[in-house]
């Protein structure tokens, strides 16, 4: 079995999840699919300021990193886990502690 994946087959499987969940066309669903690939890029450099949409309709600032963890897999015990592609797992440094986010409420990047 095979346990890593290209970032390729990771951008297409957000942006098919984001299509399919949401009323988006396909080409909006791939623009936001490379904007997550690319914000878990800059996370696995450093603590990253972006913005998404909370489930109560308001917009969340969030400050995330995922430095020294591994690309699309979690650690259990040993074992892996595969990926999901319906949320996106972040260390939010302000509060301490893991937290996730649905790929379709993300907004943007900050600059």
């Amino acid at each position: 079995m095979k346990t890593t994946s290209s970032f390729r087959v990771r951008v297409m499987s957000y942006a098919h999840h984001i299509f399919v969940t949401t009323v988006i066309s396909w080409s909006d669903a791939l623009k936001k699919a490379w904007q997550l690939y690319r914000l878990a890029k800059l996370m696995r450099q450093g603590v990253v300021k972006f913005y998404f949409e909370k489930v109560d309709g308001s917009a969340r600032v969030a400050y995330g990193t995922l430095c020294n963890l591994p690309a699309g897999i979690t650690s259990r015990k040993g074992g892996k886990k595969a990926p999901n592609y319906g949320t996106m797992c972040y260390w939010d440094t302000k509060k301490n502690a893991f937290r996730s986010f649905r790929v379709e409420n993300f907004i943007a990047i900050a600059v």
